[in-house]
């Protein structure tokens, strides 16, 4: 079925969220669903918009797969419970390190995590609630890239021929799918969702496994939400639309306290972008990239090497993996 994309310019928010409100009414009927909120604007608005819809019929929650930013689940809790909303977090750590054990391959391991994600962790969460729905953030880039084979993402389901009734036991409702990430932002504000919602950087559905390159284990990713952490904190103020931290699977030379000493490489990617369809390197003062070099290797232990990303999209892609 063909997609018939809203431009943000011609986007009448209020309209949108009255629409999506009676169609998510008239899809879930009688019956109760489950949202997948991670803490981004996408999910965030899906959410709320499911809230209106639904009251009590929707649970919320929030999948803590070890893959998130620092102290992401109990701020997600916290920032949703102040709207009304309760949130339950699940503890499926283990679950999602267990299938990615060993995966290098960055489709494979994208594919680890969308099984994981809604056959092994949401399949049982549907089976114990008795939800029939699971309603999520799927937007009209993440169709794109994913059938144009630019890259998969892990909530595109149905427009690969992938039937979620048949093949994990419960429907899907994507809301957002005709909107970009300027849509969805502008839905969120007119939702009510706080600025820190609605303007947060895009953060990937593998989350931080789409930021290491190689093995996905509980170290590097320890290592690279660390690094993450600081690249956040070090940029916060220069205008940008998203900025990360990639950790490299290469051991490099380096040299500290007069010894040699390998260790690793975390690469700095930050772009300026208004739907990610295309994007450009943000330009930062010197001065914040000395700082930035300086914090990542004096405080991560064994990293040694900090570069920065200067390729605009296309060629390059905005997460690594």
């Amino acid at each position: 079925m063909e997609i018939i994309e809203i431009p943000a310019n011609k986007l009448n928010a209020k309209k949108f969220i009255r629409d999506q409100v009676k169609a998510i009414a008239k899809a879930v009927g009688d019956g109760s669903a489950i949202t997948a909120l991670s803490g981004g604007v996408d999910s965030s608005a899906v959410t709320l918009l499911g809230h209106k819809a639904l009251g009590k019929k929707l649970t919320a929650c929030f999948i803590d797969n070890g893959l998130m930013r620092q102290d992401e689940p109990a701020a997600v809790a916290k920032r949703f419970g102040k709207l009304g909303i309760p949130v339950t977090v699940l503890d499926a750590r283990e679950t999602f390190f267990k299938a990615l054990k060993g995966i290098r391959d960055p489709e494979k391991k994208r594919e680890a995590i969308t099984q994981t994600f809604y056959k092994k962790v949401f399949g049982s969460l549907v089976k114990e609630s008795g939800a029939r729905f699971l309603l999520q953030g799927t937007i009209l880039t993440d169709v794109e890239e994913t059938v144009a084979g630019v890259k998969r993402q892990h909530n595109v389901l149905q427009q690969l021929g992938i039937d979620p009734q048949e093949a994990f036991g419960y429907a899907v409702v994507e809301p957002l799918l005709q909107l970009r990430k300027d849509g969805v932002r502008k839905v969120a504000k007119a939702l009510g969702l706080p600025k820190s919602v609605y303007q947060r950087m895009p953060f990937p559905g593998p989350a931080l496994a789409a930021r290491v390159v190689g093995a996905v284990t509980p170290e590097n990713i320890e290592l690279v939400r660390k690094a993450t952490a600081i690249v956040e904190e070090e940029l916060e103020s220069v205008k940008k639309f998203q900025c990360m931290a990639i950790l490299h699977e290469d051991q490099f030379p380096g040299l500290r306290e007069g010894k040699r000493e390998f260790g690793r490489q975390i690469e700095v990617r930050c772009w300026k972008s208004v739907d990610a369809r295309t994007a450009k390197p943000v330009w930062p003062a010197p001065g914040v990239l000395k700082k930035l070099a300086k914090r990542l290797t004096a405080e991560i232990p064994g990293v040694v090497s900090v570069t920065y990303n200067i390729a605009p999209k296309p060629p390059s892609t905005m997460e690594a993996v």
